[in-house]
C-alpha cells in the first residue's frame, strides 16, 4: 500500500483553495421571480410544496399571530433566500435551526440558513409572525380589508403578503392547510374542505384543507359572522357558501345569485370539463369594495355586485375561472388574457343558454359600440401592461377574440378546445402563446395571424378583418351591415350586457 503524506502546510494551503470555491457556489435566491410586470414578485432559488399556516386572529383589535411551515425543494445552491412578507417576523427556522432574517424593501424578508443549502435538498421553512394587516401598506395601498367584525384577505395581484410568507407568484402554487383560531361566535372561511371545527377556552379553531395546486393570491381568509350553507354536488363534492349577517338590502339578490353555485358549475363541466378541485362555493363578507375575485373552490363577492339585484352572470364569471386561471394559471401576468377572456366568455356563453343574446351577438355589440378612435381598441388583451391589465378591453375585447376563434375554427373543434386545454394543464401554468399554439394543434388551422390580429394590435381590427372573424360590420355614416346579422341598422344591445358590464370591476379593487 502507498499513502500519499500531505504536510501540514500543504493541507491548510488546499483547503484555503477549496473552501472559498466551494462557498462560491453557493449565491442568494433572486428578489423576484422574473415576471416583467411585477419585478418583486415572487422569489428564485426554490420552490415550495406545501403551505402549513397556523393562525390566530382577533377581530376587536386586528391583531394576527402565525406560523407558517413551508415545504420546499432548493433549485439552485442557496446561500440565502427570500419570501414575501410584510408583519413583524420574531424567529425562522430552516431545516430545524435558527436563521438569520431581515426585511428589505416593501415586503421581502431575506431569510439566510445556519448553513448554505444544496441545490435539490428538500427544506422546511418555519416562521413565526405576528402584526395587523390593516395597517401594513404596500406602495400605498393594502389587500387586507376590515369588516365590522373581522378582516378579509383577497386580492389580486397580490394579497398574501399581507397575511402569510409565501413565494408569491402563480408560478410556485402549492397545497394548503389553513388553520385559524378565532373568538368564540366567529367563523373562519378559507380555500377548499373544512376538515375539523373544536372550541377550546373561548376559541374556535377551523381547519381546512385545500389539495390541489393552488397561488398565493387565490388563498383567501375570511374572519366574521357568516350564515353558512352546505350542500353537495351530484358528484359528491362539498358545497360552502357563507353569507355575512349583516348584507342589508342587497341580502336577498345576494343569496339568489351565489346559491345558483352548484347548478352554474355543473353547466360549465359541459363546457370545460370536469370541475378541477375538492370543494366548491363562495363567499360575501361586508366589505365596501366592489370586486369580485376567484379565491380558489369559494370566490369572493362584494355585496355591491348586487347592489341593482341578482347577478348570476358574476358568478359564472369566477366559477370559470377555476378552471382558466386557477386550475391552469398564467406564467406570468402579462398572460391575464388566458384567465379573464375566458372567464367573460364563459359569461356569454351563459347569456346564450339563458335567451339573453347570444355570444356572437354580444361580440358584435362590443365591436360596434367602440369607434376606431376608442382608448379601447388601444390596450393589447394578449400583453396589456401592468397599468392596463384590468382594463374592460382585457374582458371585452378579450371576448371578442375568442368568438373570432369559434368562428375560424367552427363549433366542433372550438368546443373540443374549450374543453382540452384545463385538462391539458391542469394544475400547471401557461403563457398566451401555448394556447394559440393549442388551439391550432386542435383545429388544424393557422391562427397566429387571427390572434395578432385580435389581441395584440394596439387599434380596433378593420372591417375587413371584422368580415373575415364572421362578426357583423356597420358603417359609422350609414349603419349599413353586412356579415352574420347583417339587415340589422344598428347594433342592439343584449339584453345581458348590463349584468356582465356590472362584472366589469370584478378585479380591479385596488
Amino acid at each position: 500500500m502507498y499513502r500519499r503524506i500531505i504536510a501540514p502546510s500543504v493541507l491548510a494551503a488546499s483547503l484555503l483553495l477549496v473552501i472559498p470555491a466551494s462557498a462560491a457556489d453557493f449565491t442568494p435566491g433572486a428578489p423576484g421571480i422574473g415576471d416583467p410586470y411585477y419585478p418583486a414578485s415572487g422569489n428564485g432559488g426554490y420552490d415550495v410544496s406545501h403551505y402549513d399556516l397556523k393562525l390566530r386572529y382577533q377581530p376587536a383589535t386586528d391583531l394576527l399571530e402565525g406560523t407558517a411551515t413551508l415545504l420546499a425543494t432548493t433549485q439552485q445552491d442557496l446561500s440565502r433566500f427570500n419570501l414575501d412578507f410584510g408583519l413583524a417576523v420574531s424567529e425562522v427556522r430552516v431545516n430545524g435551526a435558527k436563521a438569520a432574517f431581515a426585511k428589505s424593501g416593501s415586503h421581502e424578508l431575506e431569510i439566510t440558513p445556519a448553513s448554505p443549502l444544496p441545490k435539490g435538498r428538500s427544506i422546511t421553512v418555519v416562521v413565526k409572525y405576528a402584526g395587523k394587516p390593516s395597517e401594513l401598506k404596500v406602495d400605498g395601498w393594502t389587500a387586507w380589508q376590515r369588516t365590522p367584525d373581522g378582516g378579509v384577505a383577497a386580492q389580486e395581484p397580490d394579497s398574501a403578503v399581507w397575511w402569510f410568507p409565501s413565494n408569491d407568484h402563480p408560478l410556485d402554487k402549492a397545497t394548503y392547510d389553513v388553520s385559524v383560531k378565532v373568538p368564540d361566535g366567529t367563523q373562519a372561511i378559507s380555500n377548499g374542505v373544512l376538515q375539523s371545527q373544536s372550541s377550546k377556552l373561548g376559541w374556535t379553531t377551523y381547519n381546512w384543507r385545500s389539495n390541489k395546486p393552488q397561488a398565493s393570491y387565490l388563498t383567501t381568509l375570511a374572519v366574521g359572522k357568516f350564515d353558512i350553507t352546505t350542500d353537495k354536488t351530484a358528484s359528491g363534492l362539498p358545497v360552502l357558501n357563507a353569507y355575512s349577517k349583516d348584507l342589508g338590502d342587497n341580502e336577498g339578490a345576494v343569496r339568489a345569485s351565489v346559491e345558483r353555485t352548484k347548478d352554474v358549475a355543473e353547466w360549465l363541466e359541459s363546457i370545460f370539463g370536469k370541475y378541477p378541485f375538492n370543494a366548491l362555493g363562495g363567499y360575501v363578507p361586508n366589505v365596501p369594495s366592489h370586486f369580485a375575485l376567484e379565491t380558489q373552490t369559494r370566490p369572493f363577492y362584494s355585496p355591491a355586485q348586487f347592489a341593482n339585484g341578482a347577478n348570476v352572470s358574476v358568478v359564472v364569471h369566477e366559477l370559470a375561472h377555476q378552471w382558466y386561471g386557477d386550475s391552469v394559471s398564467v406564467k406570468g401576468w402579462k398572460d391575464i388574457w388566458d384567465n379573464e377572456g375566458f372567464a367573460s366568455y364563459a359569461q356569454w356563453l351563459w347569456s346564450e343558454k339563458e335567451g339573453d343574446g347570444t355570444a356572437q351577438q354580444l361580440a358584435d355589440w362590443v365591436y360596434a359600440q367602440h369607434p376606431a378612435d376608442d382608448p379601447f381598441w388601444k390596450v393589447k388583451p394578449g400583453d396589456p401592461g401592468p397599468d392596463n391589465q384590468f382594463d374592460a378591453a382585457v374582458y371585452d375585447r378579450g371576448a371578442v377574440a375568442i368568438q373570432a376563434l369559434r368562428n375560424t375554427v367552427g363549433d366542433a373543434s372550438f368546443f373540443k378546445i374549450l374543453k382540452g386545454w384545463p385538462a391539458e394543464h391542469a394544475y400547471g401554468n401557461a403563457a398566451v402563446g401555448d394556447f394559440v399554439s393549442y388551439a391550432e394543434k386542435i383545429s388544424g388551422k393557422p391562427l397566429a395571424a387571427l390572434f395578432d390580429t385580435w389581441l395584440f394590435q394596439p387599434a380596433k381590427p378593420s372591417p375587413s378583418a371584422a368580415a373575415k372573424a364572421k362578426f357583423t360590420v356597420r358603417s359609422a355614416s350609414s349603419g349599413a351591415a353586412s356579415g352574420p346579422s347583417a339587415g340589422a341598422s344598428k347594433a342592439v344591445e343584449p339584453k345581458s350586457w348590463k349584468k356582465i358590464s356590472e362584472s366589469h370591476s370584478a378585479h380591479g379593487g385596488r
